[in-house]
């Protein structure tokens, strides 16, 4: 796969978001984890950068095996994330012309999942995708994904 020539394709959306991450894993990378699982899903990229004319360009990550390890625990901690949707296959080192990203698929949780929130507050700490945005969730939405929990 060309990474370079799928990625000219692409532009940040509802359900792709880039991330440069070229200084290690970005704080907000949690908050589109949560507002990917609490919408429909969607997938980060990291070592992603977006142009000015919004289109995506590939940065190179200097040490993804470090990156992914970050990744994991932080995602396995219940003290910073509420629950780890994901399979290691659901995160891949796309390599390509001695370059490489990070492509993390988040599904949509389950409602018993959800709010798929950071830190131990949902009230505070949830997200929603709206857009090509994470946006914090209303009281209102918190209390409606928390009322459809079976």
């Amino acid at each position: 796969m060309d990474i370079w020539t799928e990625l000219e394709k692409y532009r940040e959306s509802g359900y792709v978001e880039a991330k440069e991450a070229l200084g290690g894993l970005p704080e907000s990378l949690w908050e589109s984890y949560s507002a990917f699982a609490n919408a429909e899903g969607g997938v980060i990229l990291l070592g992603v950068g977006e142009n000015p004319d919004r289109s995506l360009r590939i940065l190179e990550l200097q040490d993804p095996d470090w990156l992914l390890e970050e990744f994991w625990s932080i995602l396995r901690n219940p003290e910073y994330v509420s629950v780890n949707l994901l399979k290691p296959e659901d995160v891949q080192v796309i390599r390509d012309e001695g370059k490489c990203i990070i492509a993390i698929f988040v599904p949509k949780a389950p409602p018993e999942h959800r709010p798929v929130h950071l830190a131990k507050d949902p009230h505070r700490h949830s997200y929603r995708r709206v857009g090509d945005a994470d946006r914090r969730c209303t009281a209102e939405e918190v209390a409606q994904m928390l009322a459809h929990r079976p």
